[in-house]
């Protein structure tokens, strides 16, 4: 089967309402290419390495969390930027982004999609525009916390702080949400994960005996592009493939 590039487009905006939220960049179709749609490869970041893998599979869309264009950026479309819109262009693919709203999705997104394979039952509560999100736990403190997202997440975090204090209470926010950390403090939780840690909040951590756990930006965000392009690609019935390109990050 087969859609057109408005209506995939319409399915998208309709689940993810991008007019909801301010965010850092372009939401929705960021580059051009056919109109028909038959097979869809979604992945985190709209890199090089996603580009040629999903040209190799035959897509006629990519669906990705982190696009090409943010706020701020030179404007000339020239090196790396240059080579990987090239390479949109002469195979006629479509490159569709969603950033924010794809953290916020209540059913398919990153946060969401994170707290659900941690086996965490909870709903957004607190921080910028209502992303961090929170749940009832019950973990010896932080250290096991940690250990549990090792085990799911198949990465070890780096974790500062919260040792010896029960974690009844746990926030996250994936990706580069360190900023949230003082949010989720004021908010009750005894730890709070998050994809990144930055100078800061180690220092947080220890003065305030909330566990901070960093378990990769990456690996925080590579549950909410699958879920929900798979999710449309099925009411749809198009093809749909997730291709994880690796970051240590």
């Amino acid at each position: 089967m087969s859609t057109t590039r408005q209506e995939l487009l319409a399915h998208f905006d309709g689940l993810l309402q991008p007019e909801r939220f301010k965010d850092y960049g372009p939401n929705g179709l960021q580059v051009e290419g056919r109109g028909e749609i038959r097979r869809i490869v979604s992945g985190v970041t709209a890199s090089r390495a996603l580009i040629e893998a999903a040209i190799a599979d035959g897509a006629d869309a990519v669906f990705v969390h982190h696009g090409l264009f943010w706020r701020g950026m030179d404007g000339r479309i020239t090196g790396w930027l240059k080579e990987r819109i090239r390479l949109l262009l002469a195979h006629d693919i479509n490159l569709i982004a969603y950033h924010l709203p794809l953290d916020a999705h209540a059913q398919w997104g990153n946060n969401a999609q994170l707290g659900q394979r941690l086996g965490l039952a909870g709903q957004a509560v607190f921080g910028d525009q209502n992303l961090g999100w929170m749940a009832p736990a019950d973990f010896a403190d932080a250290g096991a916390l940690a250990r549990h997202v090792q085990q799911v997440l198949g990465r070890t975090p780096v974790c500062v702080g919260g040792a010896g204090r029960p974690v009844r209470r746990v926030a996250w926010c994936t990706g580069g949400a360190q900023g949230f950390f003082e949010a989720a403090i004021a908010a009750g939780a005894d730890a709070f994960v998050t994809g990144e840690i930055s100078e800061p909040q180690a220092h947080l951590a220890r003065e305030t005996g909330v566990g901070f756990i960093a378990a990769g930006h990456h690996a925080t965000e590579r549950y909410g592009a699958p879920a929900l392009a798979g999710h449309v690609a099925a009411e749809l019935g198009l093809e749909h493939r997730f291709i994880d390109i690796d970051n240590p990050a």
